[in-house]
C-alpha cells in the first residue's frame, strides 16, 4: 500500500462536469459543448497514457442522466458512438484497453454495438486501461455486488471487503488514488462511492471542455505533493 502520494497515482477517474455551462457562455447550444467535452476526454487520454497512468475512468453518462431532454440524451449516444468508432485505432495502437463501468445493455443499440466491438477490438491491450461510466449508478453498483453474493449463498461470515472488491465494475482494477471533479461543483454525483473511500480529491474550478493535458497535470503534481496516511498517524510514516 502506497503511504505517499510522490509516486504517479496509478488510477485517475474523473467527473467531467460543465459541458453546458461552456456553452451557455459563449453562446451555444449544449452540443456543441459536448463536442468540445469529448476533444478534452480525448487530450486526457493520451495525456495519462504520456505519463504512465495505468487506469483512466471517466463518468461518461449516469443514471440520473437519464432525466435530461430526449434531444440532448439521443444527441449525446450519436456523439459516443461516433467517438468511440472513430478512435478504436489510436487505442490499439496505444495498447490501451476499454471497458465500461455500467449497465451496457441498458443503452441504445448504436452505441452498445459500438461499445461492445471496441471492447472486443481491445481486450488483449495491457499497457493502460480506460473505463467508461456509462449508464452507472455508484449505489447501483454496491446493491449489484451485493445481489452477487446473496446469489451465490454466502454466510455473512465469510463476505469480506475482497469478496464484495470482486464484485464490482472496478474487479481486478485498483481503486481510484485521485478523483477529479472539474467545474469547481463539490461533489461525488453517486459515482465509485465504494472505491473512492481513500481517494484524494481535486476540484478545479474549470470547466470540462477547458480542461487541458496542463490542467491535468497541475491535478497530479498536486496529488504528489500530499501525505496520504491510510488511517495511520504521521508519526507512524515518520517511523518507517
Amino acid at each position: 500500500m502506497t503511504l505517499r502520494g510522490d509516486d504517479l497515482p496509478r488510477h485517475v477517474a474523473i467527473i467531467m462536469d460543465g459541458n453546458g455551462r461552456w456553452a451557455q457562455k459563449r453562446g451555444l447550444p449544449r452540443s456543441e459543448g459536448h463536442k468540445a467535452g469529448t476533444d478534452a476526454a480525448k487530450a486526457v487520454v493520451t495525456r495519462c497514457r504520456e505519463r504512465g497512468v495505468g487506469h483512466l475512468t471517466l463518468y461518461t453518462f449516469s443514471k440520473e442522466n437519464w432525466g435530461r431532454p430526449k434531444e440532448e440524451i439521443s444527441f449525446l449516444f450519436d456523439l459516443l458512438t461516433r467517438f468511440v468508432t472513430r478512435e478504436v485505432g489510436a487505442l490499439l495502437e496505444r495498447d490501451i484497453r476499454l471497458s465500461v463501468f455500467g449497465e451496457l445493455s441498458g443503452l441504445p443499440l448504436a452505441p452498445r454495438q459500438a461499445l461492445s466491438h471496441v471492447i472486443k477490438k481491445t481486450a488483449a491491450c495491457q499497457t493502460m486501461r480506460l473505463n467508461l461510466a456509462l449508464n452507472y449508478s455508484g449505489r447501483e453498483e454496491i446493491l449489484r455486488a451485493c445481489r452477487t453474493l446473496a446469489a451465490k449463498g454466502l454466510p455473512p461470515e465469510e463476505i469480506t471487503a475482497e469478496r464484495f472488491a470482486a464484485e464490482l465494475y472496478t474487479a481486478g482494477q485498483p481503486d481510484p488514488d485521485l478523483v477529479v471533479r472539474t467545474s469547481g461543483e463539490l461533489r461525488l454525483s453517486n459515482y465509485l462511492l465504494w472505491q473512492s473511500a481513500y481517494s484524494e480529491f481535486s476540484f478545479p474550478d474549470v470547466l470540462w471542455p477547458d480542461f487541458t493535458a496542463l490542467e491535468l497535470d497541475k491535478a497530479i503534481e498536486d496529488y504528489r505533493s500530499r501525505r496520504r496516511r491510510f488511517g495511520l498517524t504521521e508519526e507512524q510514516l515518520t517511523d518507517e
